[in-house]
Parts: structure tokens; sequence; C-alpha cells
């Protein structure tokens, strides 16, 4: 008897996905329980289980687009499972003599090769010359030649994750007033608290103390005392959110993910670090879910953690704000009439003008900045 594989449902906005890749071959016989292909959605990617054992029909390739609901393999289950063990019949690893390898290629590294060694990488003319030891004549690395031709471009389809990201990205900048305001802050105070109890911290909480908690709680800080950041459009209404869920960017091998932060108003900071550690984990497994990408109202990107001196972010629709983070740099300060070197990192608060005015922006951006440069406001409530 065959058993139907069907693309099961991954969300109740999502209709159709990619099937990114089989991890099972043709004809293989699969046990129930085991991984048999991953579906890729304008939103996540999920993993899809073989329910019985049996020898796998595939029915779809991989990159073909299906909807949910479709039959996409079926599962022999009559089909007699493999032996545990090879068939005492066959010939032993040592038995079977080794085929026979073409010579390595010379190092690109070493410029020339040894007499008696074939460079494949080289005309026949050249090879010639090599094999009866003369020096090859050097030529140009980019010159493709009949024998060797050269790959200067290769075309795949974009993954439907990739090709809703472009699509959300171009659209926000249509949709919205986008407008980006910067300031710089001085991570001093920050980094010399870490510094201190760094050692503490992780004895008591298992995990280390970030600078993501920092601008997260900095984030909702300056959300309840300019909360028109904390708001969006739908059709003619302006909605005032009144809870303080943080998107934070995450980049995986597939793209970029936005999971939500809950409720980080009424956490600690182990809370929040570890909420960020999950979500790593997650997201390099393929284990993020759609409802970990929805109702934040507010998101931060970290640029810094790539090398980004500075940039101007691209709002996370339907959100009104997002903050950039950048790299620390030490930089010579006025400090008091003084000079003074002191670790610096721009920021940048990008906006929907529609529905922030400058002046709001500005005020956000400094309350941020407060925030950093005095974390003993964390418990203060001011």
């Amino acid at each position: 008897m065959a058993v139907e594989v069907k693309v099961p449902s991954v969300g109740e906005s999502i209709t159709s996905g990619t099937l990114g890749s089989w991890k099972k071959s043709p004809g293989e016989y699969v046990k129930g329980g085991e991984l048999l292909f991953e579906i890729e959605t304008d939103k996540v990617t999920s993993e899809v289980y073989a329910d019985v054992s049996g020898a796998l029909e595939q029915l779809v390739s991989e990159g073909d687009e299906v909807e949910i609901g479709q039959i996409v393999a079926r599962i022999d289950e009559t089909a007699a499972a493999p032996a545990d063990v090879a068939s005492p019949t066959s010939p032993s690893a040592a038995e079977v003599a080794p085929e026979p390898k073409e010579p390595e290629p010379a190092s690109a590294d070493s410029g020339s090769s040894v007499a008696g060694e074939v460079d494949y990488s080289l005309p026949p003319a050249e090879r010639k010359r090599v094999a009866e030891g003369a020096a090859p004549a050097r030529t140009s690395a980019s010159h493709a030649t009949a024998e060797t031709p050269a790959e200067l471009t290769t075309r795949k389809r974009m993954t439907a994750m990739r090709s809703k990201i472009a699509e959300r990205l171009v659209s926000a900048q249509h949709e919205a007033a986008m407008l980006t305001t910067f300031n710089e802050v001085d991570m001093s105070n920050v980094m010399a608290l870490r510094k201190r109890f760094q050692e503490r911290f992780i004895e008591k909480h298992e995990i280390k103390l970030g600078f993501m908690s920092f601008f997260v709680k900095a984030a909702v800080h300056a959300l309840k005392d300019v909360p028109g950041l904390n708001a969006r459009i739908d059709g003619t209404d302006l909605v005032q959110n009144h809870y303080y869920d943080i998107s934070i960017a995450i980049s995986t091998p597939k793209g970029l993910m936005v999971p939500v932060l809950r409720q980080v108003d009424q956490q600690g900071m182990a809370e929040i670090e570890q909420s960020i550690a999950d979500y790593a984990r997650k997201a390099r497994d393929g284990k993020i879910t759609l409802n970990d990408l929805e109702g934040g109202v507010f998101s931060i990107t970290n640029g810094g953690t790539f090398g980004s001196l500075l940039s101007t972010p691209i709002l996370n629709p339907p959100q009104c704000g997002i903050l950039g983070m950048h790299s620390i740099q030490e930089r010579p300060m006025a400090v008091n009439g003084r000079v003074e070197i002191r670790p610096m990192m721009y920021l940048a608060l990008t906006y929907d003008h529609r529905i922030v005015d400058g002046k709001e922006a500005v005020t956000f951006l400094v309350r941020i900045k407060e925030f950093i440069e005095q974390p003993g406001l964390i418990g203060l409530d001011l």
C-alpha cells in the first residue's frame, strides 16, 4: 500500500511554497520519523517527516512550486526493508581494486609544475612542454580556452523566501515615507559594566551578557517616552500599540529573519539574552516558525556584527521604526574640555515620516543614547 505525502499547512496566510531540497533519494527506503524534504515559503522553511516506513517515490523535483495539501511523494509500505549488513557474496572493500586516479593538478600557488607531472588546467601545448621538463609559458589567469572553458555566470531561481524578502523591501520603500536620523553613543560605561559583572552573570544565568539586551531595554525606555514610534498605519487608521514586543534581525543562510522578543518590558537582561540565543539556535537549525516572526512593534538590526560602520536600515512593515547598531570603534572625543579616546558606535533610526515627526525621531534616538551611556537607568524607571 502506498501512503501519500502531502505538503502540510505552515500558517494560515501561506498557500504555497517551494520544495527546497529532498533529504532522501528516489526509491530509497525511508523509516517513519525520518526527514523527507524541506518546504521554503515566503516567511519560513519547514521540515516534513515520513509518517510510515517504505520505499520513496518522488512526484515533484527540487525547486518546484507546490501548493499546501499537494501530493509530492508516495511511500510504498509493502517494500522490503534493506538488510542491515552487506550480502556475504558482496566483495569486501579490500577485494575491490581501486579506480586509477588522474594525476592531481599542480597547486595554483606554485607558479610552475614539477617535470613529469601533468597540469590538466594547461592547454595541450603547455602540457607537452611541462612533460618535457620545460617551464610553462605564463598566461593570464582569466583567459579561457576551448579546453578549459570558464563559467562566468550561473543562474538559479530565487527561493520563495529570498523573493519575498526582495518584494517586502521594495514595497517598504514605495509605501512608507522613510527618513533616517543619526547619532553616536559612547559605549564606555556599558563595556565597563559587562567586564565587571560578566563572570557573575554567567555563573548565575549560564549565558553571556551581550550588547543586544542593553539596546532592547533602551528601545523600551525610548518607546515609553516617545510612543509615536510604537504605532502603525492600518488603512486610514493609526493603531497605537501599548505593548513592547521587539523584533531582532538575524542573518541566516536562507536570508534575513526578524523573530520577535515578547514582552521585553517585563523581562530581565538574562531572559532577553536567553531568548536571543534560542532564536539564533533555531535560525541556524532552520526551526524558526511563522509565529516567531509575527507581532513585533519595533525592530533592531546589528550591522556591526559584520563590520558595518554606518547604514540606513529599511523598515520592517507594518512597524514605523527600526534601530541600526554598528561597529564599535575607538575615536578621539572631546570630554570635559579634553581629548579622550572612547569606544564609539554610530546609531541610525529609520522611521515612517507619515506617523513620526522629526522632533520625535531625534528625541527617541537621544533617549537610546542616554540609556546606553547611563546603564544605571535600567532599574530607575526614569
